[in-house]
C-alpha cells in the first residue's frame, strides 16, 4: 500500500464524498455517496473505503 493510498483512506474517513470523487470522478459512485452521506456519516464512509479499495 502506498502513501497515495493511505491518504484516500483518511479522506474517506474525514469526507467521504471526496474520496469518491478522487477516486472515480464524478459519476454513479459519488452520487451514492452523498446519498449515503445524507442518510448517515458511517454507511458513506464504508462506501468510500469500499470504493478506494477497488479503485487502482
Amino acid at each position: 500500500m502506498d502513501s497515495s493510498k493511505i491518504i484516500a483512506y483518511i479522506i474517506a474517513i474525514i469526507f467521504p464524498p471526496l474520496a469518491v470523487l478522487m477516486a472515480k470522478g464524478v459519476g454513479m459512485d459519488l452520487v451514492i455517496n452523498i446519498v449515503l452521506c445524507i442518510l448517515g456519516w458511517f454507511p458513506g464512509m464504508l462506501h468510500a473505503a469500499y470504493i478506494v479499495s477497488k479503485s487502482e
